[in-house]
């Protein structure tokens, strides 16, 4: 088990509660396994809470400080770490997505959020909600902005994307956001940002082919594994899960092309697009 990360309370209200959990566990005299155990979740799980990597939720909240004899600290305070502008299936991922040192992502029907475009990021909000209001949109597509930032640092988090053909060939927004998207794309992969490889339909059967694959790794708290369905997701820590996951992103990127053949492809799929919106 890793050792718990010395965090920065003033950083954030996600750190200041990881901070006083650990200080009420060491005060306790108990192991993060031990305090897991009477929470009924994992010791990593508890070694999350402190690293700030996941969110605390309400029952935990209350079950702490049962446990730990703080009385009422972390219900009033899991209240603002819950407090979030992403959807509340997605929001503790986005999250741990911000503080991971690597993400591994196989993306079989879109473009990933990290690698989108404001356009290609419109055109998929308004995909999803064709009648809400245009602020709303607008608004989507920010907060997904806020996301991509995290790429402006130039070495972490290592991204490791394997995109479907299926995502490339699907062209949403059109053919004009299409090729911006892709040159997107190839921009990261030249400056030596992001690794990308492309599964050609070609490959056939894979490893992958039950959906999407999101793992991320940090440098002082357990990897974790997202799923994600429509409206729907979670995080999950136990090991043998995220074992298998990893397995099967490593069969899946033996199945895909080299990432200089992937970027010959996704290079000669933008200029396709151009042409297709300029004939």
């Amino acid at each position: 088990m890793p050792g718990p990360k010395d965090l920065d309370p003033s950083s954030s209200p996600r750190a200041l509660l990881g901070a006083e959990l650990r200080h009420a566990r060491e005060k306790a005299g108990l192991s993060q396994e031990e305090l897991g155990q009477r929470l009924f979740v994992s010791g990593s799980f508890i070694g999350q809470l402190e690293a700030g990597t996941r969110r605390m939720q309400p029952e935990h909240a209350r079950m702490l400080d049962e446990v730990l004899g703080t009385e009422d600290f972390f219900q009033r305070n899991c209240a603002a770490v819950a407090k979030s502008k992403y959807p509340e299936h997605f929001a503790e991922a986005a999250e741990a997505e911000a503080s991971a040192a690597e993400i591994r992502q196989y993306a079989p029907l879109l473009i990933p959020g990290l690698l989108q475009t404001p356009a290609y990021t419109q055109a998929v909000c308004r995909a999803y909600q064709p009648t809400a209001p245009q602020a709303v949109i607008d608004e989507l597509v920010a907060n997904r902005m806020d996301r991509v930032r995290i790429l402006d640092d130039p070495t972490e988090p290592m991204l490791w994307v394997v995109l479907d053909e299926a995502a490339l060939r699907r062209a949403t927004g059109g053919a004009a956001v299409m090729a911006e998207s892709l040159q997107h794309i190839t921009a990261l992969v030249r400056r030596n940002r992001v690794i990308v490889q492309v599964l050609p339909f070609e490959a056939g059967a894979h490893s992958a082919m039950e959906g999407a694959i999101k793992l991320m790794d940090f440098k002082q708290a357990p990897p974790l594994a997202y799923f994600e369905g429509v409206g729907a997701g979670r995080l999950e820590d136990d090991p043998a899960t995220v074992r298998h996951q990893r397995h099967t992103f490593d069969l899946l990127a033996a199945c895909a092309l080299s990432p200089e053949k992937s970027l010959a492809v996704l290079e000669g799929m933008a200029q396709d697009y151009v042409h297709e919106d300029h004939p």
